[in-house]
């Protein structure tokens, strides 16, 4: 039977290798050549306050396939001799491999339907919404204050 100091120990060996580990895929191609990882984010009191935010538009012009977040043994290791002040984690951003492209079809510029004057917005706004409705698209206002 084990005692009670050995059970401890036990749960100890099991749970401080361990790590905290969890993946986001976009469902992009992933462009293994570039990454963005950052070892040290900086979180703070048990993870409450976030690492500041990994900035990914200059390098994955593409996009981002994967977001890989990890409490390695040294991140916790640090955190609890910090008494969980400081909370670092590893954060690795996978770009997209190719180009960008949208699922929204660009429109065409259409000249602005209604325009209002402070005088005519009430009258203005409701004859917009009348077309608004009729259509099913939005109908944009220009209010011209003079």
């Amino acid at each position: 039977m084990l005692s009670r100091k050995s059970a401890v120990l036990l749960v100890a060996f099991c749970a401080l290798p361990a790590c905290y580990h969890a993946t986001i895929e976009t469902g992009a191609t992933p462009d293994t050549n570039t990454t963005i990882k950052q070892d040290w984010a900086s979180g703070w009191i048990y993870g409450l306050v976030p690492p500041s935010t990994v900035s990914t538009a200059a390098k994955c012009t593409s996009g981002v396939a994967s977001v890989e977040t990890q409490l390695s043994f040294l991140n916790q290791l640090v955190s609890f001799l910090t008494l969980g002040i400081y909370t670092p984690m590893s954060i690795k951003v996978t770009c997209a491999a190719g180009t960008k492209t949208s699922s929204v079809a660009p429109q065409e510029a259409d000249p602005i339907p209604f325009t209002a004057t402070p005088a005519t917005l009430p009258e203005t706004l409701a004859a917009a919404a009348v077309a608004s409705r009729s259509s099913g698209h939005a109908e944009l206002v220009q209010i011209i204050s003079r």
